[in-house]
C-alpha cells in the first residue's frame, strides 16, 4: 500500500516487504510480468488481427466509476420530463447532431463523434458490492444482491484476468494493471480478483496517486545497495542451483517459474520506465487534469502503449456522499464537483490515443455499477437504479456517434435494445479475438463459458 506522506505504491499484496511479495509470487500467488519493450517505437506495434477498423483490438481500458453516476446529469439527459426528473442542469449539444449531453460535459460533448453511447443498460443487483460484480465481471454474482457481498477464490474473474487468460500465448507478459488504488465498501468490492481462474491471471496492482510528484512504483525498485547487475549475477546463481530434475513436480517447477520472473521483473529498467509518468511533458499532463483520475487515465495511456493488455482505473476508493459517486443526498452540487474532473480527463484520453494512432486498436469502456433514479428524492438526491443506465465506449473500432439501445421518457426502463453487463463483457472478448464460448473448469471440474452474453457487434465497423 502507498506509505503516508510518499506516493510509493506497492503490488498485490499491499502491506507486505519486498522479500515476503517475491515469497509470494514464487507461490504461485500472482502472475509477475517480465520485461516490456517500455519506449516510444512500442506506439508503433499494430492491432493483434489487422489494423483495419474492424479487426480487433490489442488493448482495453476500463474506467470505472465507482458509486453509480447519475445517467440524467451526463449521457441521457431528459430535458422533455417533468422537473422532479429532469433535474437542475441544462443542455450542451454534441458533435453528433441531435444527441446532447448534460452541461457539464463540454469536453466530451467536443469528441463524442468518436464515442459509442449504450442507453439501455441493465441488470438485478441494486447494492454496491453485487452490483460492482455484475458490472466488473459480466456474471451474476453467486453470492445474490447482498450489500457486504465479497470477493473469494469462488468468485467469477475480473474481466482484465478473464482477458489474460483468454490471450493466452498472445498475452503479454505485463497482462492486467488496475489502479490506483483497490475499492472497499467496509470489505473489498467484489470483481477485482481472478477468483475460479487462479492466482497467476491476478493483476498488477497500483496503491498510489500518479498525481503526486513522488509516485513510483517501489516494488519494481532493485533492493537497497543492490543494482540490476547484481541481480543478474544472482539470477544466474539461481538457475545453476536450480537446475531441473528428473523428479521435479510440477509445483515446484512453477515455483522457480515465478521466482525467475518477480526477479526479472525487479531487474528491468523498461518496466519502471513504463511506469515513469514523469516522463510525460507538463502540457499533456495539463490537458488529462493534475487530479488522481486525470493523472491515472494518463498512466493507463502509458502502459496500453507499451504492451499492457488491460487497464482498470478506479474513480472512487471507498463508498460514502463524499467518497465516490453515490449522491443519495444534495446530487447537482456534488456531480458539479465530480464530472469535470471526468470530462477532463476522459476526452484527453480519447484525443491523445488518437493523436497517437492507438485508438483504433484500443477500447475504452466508461462504466460503474449501476446509474440513479429517475425521481429525485427527498434530499435533492437520486438513489441505486440498475434497471436502466448508460454506459460509454470509445476506440476499439467503434462507430463514432454511435447511440445504441433508449431508455424510456423518464429513464426508468429500456425502451429498445437492452444490453447487460454479460453484453459488454462478449464485446470486449470479441474485440480482443476471445470467443465468450471459450472455457474454463473451477476446482470441482465444473466447466464455464467466459461469457454468457452477446457481442454488440453492430457498433462496430
Amino acid at each position: 500500500m502507498a506509505r503516508p506522506g510518499t506516493g510509493y505504491s506497492e503490488a498485490i499484496p499491499t502491506g507486505v516487504s519486498r522479500r515476503r511479495w517475491l515469497q509470494l509470487a514464487s507461490m504461485g500467488g500472482m502472475a509477475l510480468p517480465a520485461c516490456l519493450g517500455f519506449g516510444p517505437q512500442a506506439a508503433a506495434v499494430p492491432a493483434r488481427n489487422g489494423s483495419s477498423r474492424g479487426a480487433g483490438i490489442r488493448s482495453c481500458i476500463l474506467l470505472f466509476s465507482y458509486g453509480g453516476p447519475s445517467q440524467f446529469e451526463t449521457y441521457d439527459p431528459k430535458p422533455n420530463a417533468p422537473s422532479e426528473v429532469r433535474g437542475e442542469y441544462g443542455l450542451i449539444q454534441s458533435a453528433v447532431p441531435g444527441v446532447a449531453l448534460g452541461e457539464h460535459l463540454p469536453r466530451m460533448s467536443r469528441v463524442l463523434d468518436r464515442v459509442a453511447l449504450v442507453r439501455s443498460v441493465h441488470h438485478p443487483m441494486r447494492n454496491h458490492n453485487s452490483a460492482a460484480a455484475e458490472v466488473l465481471t459480466g456474471r451474476t454474482p453467486a453470492g445474490g444482491d447482498l450489500e457486504l457481498l465479497a470477493d473469494e477464490a469462488r468468485s467469477f474473474p475480473t474481466l482484465g484476468s478473464a482477458v489474460s487468460y483468454g490471450l493466452g500465448s498472445r498475452a503479454n507478459v505485463l497482462s492486467y494493471v488496475a489502479l490506483p488504488y483497490t475499492i472497499y465498501n467496509v470489505v473489498q468490492l467484489p470483481g477485482q480478483i481472478p477468483g475460479l481462474l487462479g492466482g497467476a491471471f491476478d493483476r498488477f496492482q497500483v496503491q498510489a496517486n500518479p498525481a503526486d510528484p513522488a509516485f513510483r512504483i517501489a516494488t519494481l525498485e532493485p533492493p537497497q545497495g543492490r543494482h540490476t547487475a547484481d541481480l543478474t549475477a544472482r539470477t544466474q546463481l539461481l538457475h545453476a542451483l536450480n537446475r531441473p530434475h528428473s523428479d521435479e513436480t510440477r509445483s515446484s517447477s512453477a515455483m522457480r517459474l515465478y521466482q525467475e520472473r518477480a526477479i526479472e521483473m525487479v531487474a528491468s529498467e523498461t518496466v519502471r520506465c513504463g511506469f515513469d509518468i514523469s516522463h510525460e511533458g507538463d502540457a499533456v499532463r495539463d490537458r488529462y487534469g493534475r487530479h488522481r483520475l486525470g493523472q491515472s487515465l494518463l498512466l493507463a495511456r502509458r502502459l496500453v502503449e507499451n504492451g499492457v493488455d488491460f487497464v482498470t482505473v478506479f474513480d472512487g476508493q471507498h463508498n460514502g456522499q463524499e467518497a465516490n459517486w453515490d449522491s443519495h443526498q444534495s446530487i447537482f452540487p456534488r456531480h458539479r464537483q465530480l464530472i469535470p474532473p471526468h470530462d477532463q480527463a476522459f476526452s484527453a484520453l480519447i484525443e491523445d490515443l488518437e493523436a497517437r494512432g492507438l485508438l483504433e486498436s484500443t477500447l475504452i469502456v466508461s462504466v460503474a455499477e449501476f446509474g440513479r433514479t429517475p425521481k429525485i428524492n427527498a434530499s435533492a438526491g437520486r438513489d441505486h437504479w440498475p434497471d436502466c443506465f448508460t454506459i460509454a465506449l470509445a476506440g476499439g473500432g467503434i462507430r463514432g456517434g454511435s447511440v445504441f439501445g433508449a431508455s424510456d421518457s423518464i429513464g426508468a426502463f429500456p425502451d429498445r435494445d437492452p444490453v447487460t453487463p454479460a453484453d459488454i463483457a462478449a464485446t470486449i472478448f470479441w474485440r480482443f479475438g476471445i470467443g465468450a464460448e471459450q472455457g474454463f473448469q473451477d476446482p470441482t471440474g465444473r466447466p464455464w463459458k467466459l461469457s454468457d452474453g452477446q457481442p454488440l457487434t453492430s457498433l462496430f465497423s
